[in-house]
């Protein structure tokens, strides 16, 4: 019925006890296979392999073998060709499984005493089991044949990191076994380690890798095993018989049931609503309301389960920091990266560092007095109060540009000078900057064609008033120098920055509060004939009132000393505006809380050995984690953003209001967005299919490259797996992807007509492109300027205190008497600045142990067993190189002014590589920070 080794001689002697792997709880665990125990002889010399083949009849059929305990199994691996020569003549395969843990890069003493132990029970076959089961199926018990075996034995020669050891297990396998799938794992110890790799040696077909990268629970959390498939894709209907079951087991085994609080060393993925951003248990002032639904529709986050809170039962329980919100236990920060965000510099930061800053600021709303007072930050530093300096880590690693001098007593907070004016100090006044900035800056996708006039808005007028802007073609017209409006618009010379509809509804909210003023802005900017885009006109509204049922002011540049200041207050306030919808929407919300879903249901829905789970694994690193620390510490009620940012406590309502009406995922293509927004149009003749109608627009021009690189990747690779014309149809765990990604993780979008189908290869690279772009390029390009340009607090403030004074108002006087005071003080205080500062050098930071798109990693080097796989990356590697020198040509080029000038910083965010730290540059894979 099957080949078995015949029995040894030496079955007489003293065995041990067989270990076997456990069966199934109840409720979706693992069936009952065959099972393989291990005995090892106690006292010394020789012990055996046991392989327990137990059919539905409940016989069972021994095979037994020597296993040498000295050299053989602490010396070299045995190569496949003497394995199977020596083997032949009994029909049976000697291999070996080399298993690579990684332990803590740091360790503490305890960590040492703990490491050693392991080792010890790893070497003496007590700490972890394996079993290696075949792609082929047992005529018996109609699963995958299996074999057993515990790891046993350190190797003598380790990897070249001291971090990582390596252990190894033997085995004896039938001749017809089959190429092994798959390797269900136990760990005995009483706790979890991280493992790397498994790889069989042995087999004819040469090594077989199954890499992991991956927490293994103890036993003692969750009896049930770990399966860990070899680096072989295969799409559902290709899964060989031997592993289908595995492979439904180990998706229900992710999904979990819905039920119960998560607990950290799971890894179950499921969905849940915005509703644990709120504190009303703390205090009735941090209520926030539940995002989701009709009026307040958002992106599902991942369940952690918690109970609801006591005050309201709508929303969930918080965990406060230090203590962490649940992820998946393999979305966690690994250890470099922990250093480096967690206990280093994120936690640190949150925990320590700005409470410091509040500290020693005592007075929250000191101005700032003069521009002296800004630059004291990045020559002379902010003291910290010494009570409380001994709160913050010696170790703490604050990047590049902002640093910890430790001076006497550790008291000295010190910033570098963002990049905005370490060449130019005064760049942030020019016209020509801040409309630069609209094309290079950290927000360069809100800019827009303007097409027609009469400006008009979509509020309703019964509530908001008239809905034709101030912006009038007469008024537009003075400014243009004697072309006319039709010519302009006729020649796309004008353009539109267009947060009116967004903030209109929310500005008497957010002027309530205390010590912040905003307005709904529109900015009009022109493209002249000289070739330079500046902004002509503002127009700043607040609500109808019944003294003013036409509520809206227009600011231009003018001439005289008056309209000039009043004219830079009113550009600070679009920035203001501007910075808020960044953060809130940009970034935020078509970044972060839009990619979330996807991974969720990556995980649910396509097995680990699913071509396309393959493809996107490399995008959806740490991106649950930064998320969960987000809603715990930066866009929670009293967090950051809502403390520095002009929308307040109505962050997250903007947010969702802004998903409501303008979030689209066929929209988020980066050439769909530029054709939306009027800044480009089909063009067949024109690289990428697209002519700009700004050709000097670093960001798209930069952007294309890098989402055309990403397009062909996804098309050949798309193309490789799926040949026949129906493959995309017939894929279960595809189709039911897509389906769970509108209509869970998108679940209040999931009626929207423009979600594309998942019907053809064509449709399917288009979906993959979208999420690939979102994760790399696209958080790349708004994220990793922020403290390059918001490091400079005139330069983009994140709120502002004040509103223009008008020539009725008293305030009017003092602004005549003092303008640059007026400006100052209405600007964020000195506390608010040195926080927001403080956090977008976090976020502005690249990890050490970041992956760059289109750079391998080593710890995913046997990612896929496909050499034609890994010729197309290879491909799409030698692409980003090429894109790199195109781009440092682009920035080289005297031509294109808002790359080159005087003063002019390059444009350098979307250039592929990076090292540590904030360097305004480099795309990693996914959204990590």
């Amino acid at each position: 019925m099957f080949a078995v080794k015949p029995l040894s001689p030496f079955r007489s002697e003293v065995s041990g006890p067989v270990f076997r792997l456990p069966l199934p709880a109840s409720g979706g665990g693992r069936r009952s296979r065959a099972v393989v125990g291990r005995r090892l002889k106690v006292n010394g010399g020789a012990g055996w392999v046991r392989a327990v083949v137990s059919g539905g009849d409940n016989k069972t059929v021994e095979a037994e073998k020597p296993v040498d305990d000295g050299k053989d199994l602490n010396g070299s691996l045995p190569s496949s060709s003497s394995s199977l020569s020596s083997s032949s003549s009994s029909g049976k395969i000697d291999v070996r499984a080399v298993i690579s843990i990684r332990k803590k890069i740091r360790q503490k003493l305890v960590d040492k005493i703990e490491d050693s132990l392991e080792s010890f029970m790893n070497g003496i076959g007590q700490g972890i089991m394996l079993q290696l089961v075949s792609e082929e199926v047992d005529s018996v018990t109609r699963s995958g044949k299996t074999i057993e075996s515990s790891v046993r034995g350190w190797l003598p020669n380790p990897s070249q990191c001291s971090y990582i050891a390596e252990y190894a297990a033997d085995l004896t396998v039938p001749q017809d076994f089959g190429c092994p799938g798959a390797v269900l794992i136990t760990n005995l110890h009483g706790k979890e380690f991280h493992l790397l790799e498994i790889v069989i040696h042995g087999f004819s077909e040469g090594p077989i890798h199954f890499p992991a990268n991956t927490w293994i629970h103890a036993r003692k959390d969750n009896p049930e095993s770990r399966i860990i498939f070899r680096n072989q894709a295969y799409l559902p209907s290709q899964t060989p018989a031997g592993l289908r079951d595995l492979r439904r087991e180990d998706l229900l085994s992710i999904r979990g049931n819905g039920k119960g609080e998560r607990k950290p060393h799971e890894r179950i993925y499921d969905y849940a609503l915005y509703n644990d951003l709120g504190n009303p248990d703390k205090d009735d002032d941090l209520a926030r309301p539940v995002l989701a639904g009709e009026e307040r529709p958002y992106p599902r986050r991942c369940r952690t389960g918690r109970p609801p809170m006591r005050t309201d039962p709508l929303c969930e329980s918080r965990i406060e920091k230090p203590h962490p919100v649940y992820v998946p236990r393999d979305e966690t920060f690994e250890e470099i990266k922990q250093n480096t965000f967690a206990a280093g510099r994120l936690k640190a930061l949150l925990h320590n560092l700005v409470p410091q800053i509040a500290a020693s600021l005592s007075n929250s709303d000191i101005p700032f007095k003069c521009f002296s007072d800004i630059d004291k930050l990045y020559n002379d530093g902010l003291l910290l109060k010494d009570e409380e300096q001994n709160e913050v880590p010696a170790t703490l690693a604050l990047g590049n540009l902002m640093k910890g001098v430790l001076t006497v007593g550790e008291r000295l907070l010190k910033y570098e000078i963002p990049a905005i004016i370490s060449r130019d100090r005064f760049a942030w006044l020019r016209d020509n900057e801040f409309a630069r900035q609209a094309l290079a800056g950290v927000n360069p996708v809100s800019i827009q064609i303007l097409k027609e006039l009469p400006i008009l808005s979509q509020l309703d007028p019964a509530i908001y008033g008239p809905p034709e802007s101030a912006l009038t073609k007469d008024l537009i017209e003075q400014e243009l120098h004697g072309m006319s409006v039709e010519r302009a618009i006729e020649e796309k010379r004008l353009f539109i920055i267009d947060y009116h509809d967004m903030l209109l509804p929310f500005v008497d909210k957010i002027n309530s509060l205390s010590d912040r003023k905003t307005y709904a802005s529109r900015t009009i900017l022109f493209y002249n004939l000289a070739g330079s885009l500046k902004p002509i006109a503002i127009e700043l509204s607040l609500p109808p009132m019944p003294s003013k049922p036409w509520n809206k002011r227009v600011y231009t540049q003018g001439h005289d000393a008056t309209t000039h200041w009043i004219w830079k207050q009113a550009k600070a306030h679009v920035c203001a505006s501007d910075a808020g919808i960044h953060q809130l929407v940009n970034h935020w919300l078509r970044t972060h809380a839009s990619m979330e879903p996807y991974i969720i249901a990556t995980h649910r829905q396509l097995s680990s050995m699913h071509p396309i789970y393959k493809l996107l694994h490399p995008h959806m690193r740490y991106t649950l984690e930064i998320n969960a620390l987000a809603r715990q510490s930066l866009i929670n009620g009293g967090g950051i953003i809502e403390a520095c940012f002009s929308p307040g406590k109505y962050a997250m309502e903007l947010s969702s209001a802004a998903y409501k009406s303008m979030w689209r995922f066929d929209m988020e293509a980066l050439p769909a967005d530029l054709i939306r927004r009027g800044m480009a149009v089909e063009d067949p003749s024109a690289p990428h299919g697209l002519r700009l109608i700004l050709e000097d627009y670093p960001y798209a021009d930069d952007g294309l490259l890098v989402w055309t690189a990403i397009k062909e990747w996804v098309e050949s690779y798309v193309d490789h797996f799926y040949s026949d014309p129906g493959s995309v149809m017939s894929d279960v765990e595809l189709q039911a992807w897509w389906d769970e990604v509108k209509n869970k993780g998108h679940y209040d979008k999931r009626n929207e007509p423009w979600w594309p189908k998942l019907d053809t290869k064509e449709d399917l690279c288009a979906v993959l492109a979208i999420m690939i772009w979102t994760a790399s390029g696209q958080h790349a390009a708004i994220n990793f300027g922020q403290y390059p340009f918001g490091g400079y607090v005139p330069n983009r403030p994140t709120l502002m205190r004040r509103l223009i004074p008008q020539e009725d108002e008293p305030e009017y006087e003092k602004f005549l008497l003092n303008p640059q005071h007026m400006f100052l003080t209405s600007l964020p205080t000195q506390l608010q600045a040195t926080k927001v500062m403080a956090v977008q050098d976090t976020l502005s930071t690249h990890s050490p142990d970041e992956e760059y798109l289109g750079q391998g990693s080593q710890l995913h080097g046997h990612w896929i067993n496909d050499h034609r796989v890994l010729e197309l990356f290879e491909r799409f590697s030698s692409k980003l190189e090429d894109i790199e020198k195109i781009i440092d040509e682009r920035n080289k080029d005297k031509r294109l002014k808002n790359r080159t000038g005087a003063g002019v910083p390059p444009y350098e965010l979307l250039l592929p590589s990076s090292g540590p730290g904030v360097t305004g540059r480099g795309i990693p894979n996914s959204i990590s920070i």
